[in-house]
């Protein structure tokens, strides 16, 4: 494709400018001013950041595809200005193998509008009793992920890790002490005791964190940890890097804005982990801002309306987030002056590529993947206008701002709101 995105204001490592974007095919051709006799799309007003990047998702493809579909689940990350995606291994079967795996890229491949890189499990059906053939998937996955459970064995977490780094590939790890957790569905916390619900204490995530520092010590691997909700975890791994320990992680937009006093009685709420207290959300607004915090990941988790509708204790636990994470963060951290637009972009993009290598930077010669968003654009999120099957979201009815008017993967139009 051939355009000139025209008067916008284009993200860069040192702020934004006010430029035409050229692409010519697939590639960035100039940033500035732009003449060339290609279609215009009129930007004036709007701003233009590289795709984002999300290293957590399910897009439940293959064997739950009644919760989302390869699809469905690509052409929400695109209308929420996502062009690359890591897709978590929770799936049946679980690609723990060859043959797996490559199911899993039949699918993208044919299915897929932005680019989807899975994860490899950790053990054999993601059961914690035998290491997978990381071996023999290693070239067609982006790292390893028992993602959905915790792996319970410190012998197996460092097996798994000399393996890994053997293959010059990362560990990324859900870390969850399954002894601990005592049937609990939220928080342990005021709410919890308040309504007589069960609780997750905060220790069952910490633990295996705490664990995991040790081993990385022993042998040097790389680990990347998932959706951290801790204040115990934010301070864990900001010694841990202090340390020199080559260890990253994420935490999700819901963790940044919500605590357990803001839950209902309703399965949006309900996500694992758990919706904390204040004050480890007040922790994770601390880690983003020095760096602890290394990005934004959704951990998009689409159920059935079924999975969501059996209330807190029953339901499922997952939500939704690709088409709501920017205009969330950017409403609610940005414009209150928590962050700066271009640290959002840091959490979104920049520091994701750079553990991750994937994705593109905005500059010339580049490939063309990037977003356009409107930030003066204020809308009520609906969860029924969601591309994504799943409609289960905490911010449902929230007004804010931000809508992503278009993205563009690898120089084609992924997503255009007309």
């Amino acid at each position: 494709m051939n355009c000139i995105l025209k008067n916008a204001n284009v993200y860069t490592k040192s702020g934004f400018t006010k430029a035409d974007v050229a692409i010519s095919g697939k590639i960035i051709e100039k940033i500035g001013e732009c003449n060339q006799d290609y279609p215009v799309i009129d930007a004036t007003g709007k701003y233009i950041f590289p795709g984002f990047i999300d290293v957590h998702v399910h897009l439940r493809e293959p064997g739950f595809s009644y919760k989302e579909t390869v699809k469905t689940g690509t052409m929400a990350a695109a209308r929420g200005g996502y062009t690359h995606v890591c897709s978590m291994p929770n799936l049946n079967p679980v690609p723990d193998s060859l043959e797996n795996i490559n199911l899993q890229h039949d699918i993208i491949n044919k299915d897929a509008v932005i680019a989807v890189y899975p994860y490899g499990a950790i053990t054999k059906g993601q059961l914690g009793n035998e290491l997978a053939d990381m071996e023999e998937i290693s070239n067609l996955c982006i790292g390893f992920s028992d993602d959905g459970r915790g792996v319970q064995s410190e012998e197996m977490m460092l097996a798994a890790m000399k393996k890994a780094k053997d293959l010059g590939k990362m560990i990324v790890a859900h870390c969850e002490d399954n002894s601990l957790l005592e049937g609990g569905y939220i928080h342990k916390g005021e709410y919890a005791k308040e309504k007589g619900h069960r609780g997750i204490c905060s220790e069952s995530e910490w633990k295996p964190i705490q664990r995991d520092i040790e081993l990385l010590k022993l042998c040097g691997a790389k680990e990347h940890i998932c959706h951290i909700s801790t204040k115990e975890s934010v301070e864990l791994i900001r010694q841990a890097k202090k340390d020199g320990i080559s260890i990253t992680c994420e935490t999700g937009p819901h963790y940044l804005v919500l605590s357990d006093k803001d839950l209902e009685e309703d399965a949006r709420f309900k996500m694992n982990p758990p919706l904390r207290s204040e004050e480890d959300r007040l922790a994770l607004i601390e880690g983003i801002k020095d760096g602890t915090v290394d990005m934004i990941a959704t951990d998009h988790a689409p159920h059935s309306y079924e999975e969501k509708s059996r209330g807190l204790e029953k339901s499922a636990m997952g939500i939704t987030g690709l088409e709501t994470a920017f205009s969330i963060m950017y409403t609610k951290l940005c414009r209150t002056g928590i962050i700066s637009l271009e640290k959002l972009v840091e959490l979104m993009h920049d520091n994701p590529m750079e553990r991750f290598g994937i994705g593109t930077d905005l500059k010339e010669g580049e490939v063309a993947n990037l977003t356009v968003f409107d930030l003066d654009n204020e809308f009520t999120v609906n969860s029924q206008e969601f591309l994504s099957m799943g409609k289960a979201t905490p911010f449902e009815g929230t007004k804010v701002y931000g809508r992503c008017k278009i993205t563009i993967y690898e120089g084609e139009i992924v997503w255009n709101e007309k």
